[in-house]
């Protein structure tokens, strides 16, 4: 007889999992549907490439010990989702939201990022988390490993903002009660 355990199929579990996280994040509400989402997965080498960036940004004088740590987390991890968004405006005539007039006039400071922007990476990361849920895989949204992505720009030149979702299976939750 032949006998599959729940360790031999845990790391396809996390990334068959991950694939259906990425596609609720694609297909969640888009302001105007402009999709201005860049999406990824990584796995063992691009985990330590990326937790080996933390904690260099942990160790410099304006690291936090919150990059340490997480660094540490998610060396656990098996998966992680990274989730980030271009800086575009989206055309509206009346919103300043932004802190400005209008679109038009928020283009002349391209760094300052849109509202519409930051809302919908906001709830494709709802969409995506909730689906780790439903799959009772553990995860927690991560800014510092958004941050770390963002230096070692991974999801490329125009993602502006960015966060992490890493994934476990394992006896207990290893992004909580650090």
């Amino acid at each position: 007889m032949t006998q599959i355990t729940e360790e031999m199929i845990r790391l396809e579990t996390v990334k068959r999992v991950a694939e259906f996280m990425l596609t609720a994040a694609r297909t969640a509400p888009k302001a105007k549907g402009i999709d201005n989402l860049v999406l990824a997965m990584v796995t063992e080498t691009g985990i330590n490439d990326i937790a080996d960036k933390m904690e260099e940004i942990g160790n410099r004088d304006e690291g936090t010990p919150s990059f340490l740590r997480d660094a540490e987390n998610i060396r656990k991890a098996q998966a992680i989702i990274l989730l980030g968004t271009h800086i575009k405006s989206q055309g509206v005539k009346y919103c300043g939201r932004c802190g400005f007039k209008n679109c038009d006039e928020k283009d002349e400071h391209p760094g300052f990022p849109c509202t519409f922007n930051s809302g919908d990476l906001g709830i494709a990361i709802g969409s995506a988390v909730s689906v780790a849920m439903d799959h009772r895989i553990d995860n927690r949204v991560m800014y510092t490993i958004g941050q770390a992505c963002l230096e070692m720009k991974i999801l490329g030149e125009e993602v502006k903002i960015a966060f992490g979702i890493p994934l476990s299976v394992s006896p207990k939750n290893p992004f909580f009660d650090r």
